[in-house]
């Protein structure tokens, strides 16, 4: 039987999957542990206009944690690690009990079997090329991919844009990962077992079919209310590698099936997701927010429109260069175009536009989150530029 669900509804339930209307007084280390947990990555993105984009989901849903939280768990030594880095939605951060999840993606990278052209090419006829890569790292330690350009005379090898696609596809295939992250955000590629505690590595590596079946359900935990396509996308499954998992979750009842009001296809419900009768609190979203991530699902949801527009030339842009949504209770209610000015210590909103049927005190509401934000960042002072009401 399939239950009926208001769009009001699903939003409060995604919402709250999501992990909005909680924030705490203070925010600890457990607090962004659980944030974690709840979300099961954090995407990667290496523009600092504002704050590089990870940082910014914890933030949202906790308040004004520590970064350096993220950091050690990420990128500290080996004993205190609670994340690494892989491909998952887009290169991302993610817990540690993911990495056995997703070793059927490193072997298939292994094989060949994905990946673009030039990444394949390694996994075959220039594996020996790849291995050389490897044994170099091994013996001379962790390297950025600038580094291999200073061997240039020890091998024909180290040409520079081969040597970047090498060290990828032995990333995408597991084999190196990150140690740590450089000057303007370079990785640090290094071996997994110098890395990744050992009790991660020596978990048991389940089949291809299990691993999905479970990276559905913490996409479906993740997100609430869900449809296929936002189930598969995401942790980045195929069609082959997702249905198959979500028609198992659903026979087990762990995946219920629902109709959202105003959605053309069927969705899923996870079956222990609260349903809240009401969503209060403000947050700013990054641009790579799971929660608006997929667009078209921002609009399903929200009757919000979002594009991002830094590769838009600028003329030609709508809202701005960096622009973030503010959600306000159960809506999307305004677009922020931001910049950190950390010279002058201020965060700068060059341009505020806000939703059709906005409520009134939104610019109030606003001003406290991105002087919230501010203090965050270290910045003393919120200066707001123009104001457009876009209806």
């Amino acid at each position: 039987m399939t239950t009926s669900l208001s769009l009001r509804d699903a939003r409060r339930i995604v919402l709250a999957a999501q992990g909005f209307g909680r924030r705490p007084e203070q925010s600890t280390a457990a607090h962004f542990r659980k944030t974690l947990d709840r979300l099961g990555l954090f995407q990667i993105d290496s523009v600092n206009v504002l704050a590089r984009a990870h940082y910014l989901p914890a933030f949202s849903r906790i308040g004004g944690y520590d970064r350096a939280l993220l950091e050690d768990a990420a990128w500290g030594p080996k004993q205190r690690r609670r994340m690494f880095e892989y491909w998952a939605h887009e290169a991302s951060l993610l817990p540690l009990d993911l990495h056995p999840l997703l070793r059927w993606r490193m072997a298939r990278a292994d094989r060949g079997e994905i990946g673009y052209r030039a990444l394949k090419r390694f996994a075959v006829e220039r594996r020996p090329e790849a291995q050389a890569v490897l044994d170099r790292i091994t013996g001379d330690g962790p390297m950025t991919a600038a580094a291999f350009e200073n061997g240039s005379s020890k091998s024909g090898w180290w040409e520079w844009s081969h040597t970047k696609h090498a060290l990828e596809w032995l990333f995408w295939s597991g084999q190196i990962t990150t140690a740590t992250r450089r000057g303007s955000f370079a990785r640090v590629y290094d071996l997994p077992a110098r890395v990744l505690p050992k009790a991660v590595l020596d978990l048991p590596t389940p089949d291809a079919a299990t691993a999905q079946r479970a990276l559905i359900e913490r996409s479906a935990r993740a997100l609430g209310v869900a449809i296929a396509a936002d189930l598969r996308d995401y942790f980045r499954l195929k069609p082959e590698e997702a249905d198959h998992a979500i028609a198992a979750q659903a026979d087990a009842g762990i995946l219920v099936p629902v109709r959202v009001e105003g959605w053309s296809q069927n969705a899923w419900l996870h079956r222990d997701a609260p349903a809240p009768r009401k969503i209060n609190g403000a947050a700013l979203l990054a641009p790579f927010d799971p929660l608006i991530w997929e667009r078209d699902r921002a609009e399903r949801l929200f009757g919000f429109r979002y594009r991002i527009e830094i590769y838009v030339p600028q003329a030609k842009r709508t809202h701005g260069y960096y622009v973030l949504p503010f959600l306000m209770d159960e809506a999307l209610v305004a677009r922020v175009d931001l910049k950190s000015d950390r010279q002058a210590g201020k965060l700068l909103a060059h341009r505020v536009t806000l939703e059709p049927g906005a409520p009134s005190d939104t610019i109030e509401r606003l001003t406290v989150e991105l002087e919230r934000l501010a203090s965050w960042l270290g910045l003393a002072q919120v200066s707001i530029g123009v104001i457009i009401r876009a209806d």
